[in-house]
């Protein structure tokens, strides 16, 4: 009927049997729809029912396409997922230093998981030169965005001095 998120919305009532019986393959079709109309959460959740094979075969391939797609669109979620899958090598070609680049778009773009993903690697060094300091700032973007376990890197650090 030319309300594309209208698609992503039902396509979530179908994956959680949210007042319609669960139906996996339904919900994967109505996220298609709605990314193809341009609704880039739809191409994120569909991104990770391949990702995971729930609904339909697993494709990690067309998974980390679908999440890209909805990456450039603005979707935080899609690019911590890309993100992950860079940093881990699922699916891609392991890149952590890529890996820190989105997950530090994803940040920017106020997401409080890409904030925290982004400190642990300058915690660690992983990807990015070591910086203790940057991943403290990081950690506190995470906590005051709400993430808990930003919250507690963040403490640790101050204790320690860091």
């Amino acid at each position: 009927g030319g309300y594309a998120k209208e698609c992503n919305n039902l396509g979530a009532m179908y994956y959680n049997g949210t007042g319609v019986r669960q139906d996996r393959h339904k919900a994967a079709q109505l996220f298609k729809k709605g990314c193809e109309a341009g609704v880039a959460e739809g191409c994120n959740n569909l991104g990770m029912m391949y990702y995971k094979g729930t609904g339909v075969r697993q494709d990690r391939h067309k998974a980390i396409q679908l999440f890209k797609k909805g990456c450039e669109a603005g979707v935080a979620l899609a690019c911590i997922n890309i993100g992950m899958m860079y940093e881990k090598g699922t699916g891609v070609r392991q890149d952590r230093h890529k890996a820190a680049q989105i997950y530090k778009k994803a940040c920017e773009g106020g997401n409080a998981r890409g904030c925290f993903n982004l400190g642990v690697m300058y915690a660690k060094g992983t990807g990015v030169r070591q910086d203790k300091s940057k991943a403290k700032a990081l950690f506190g973007r995470a906590c005051d965005k709400g993430d808990e376990d930003g919250c507690k890197k963040y403490r640790i650090l101050n204790e320690q001095g860091g």
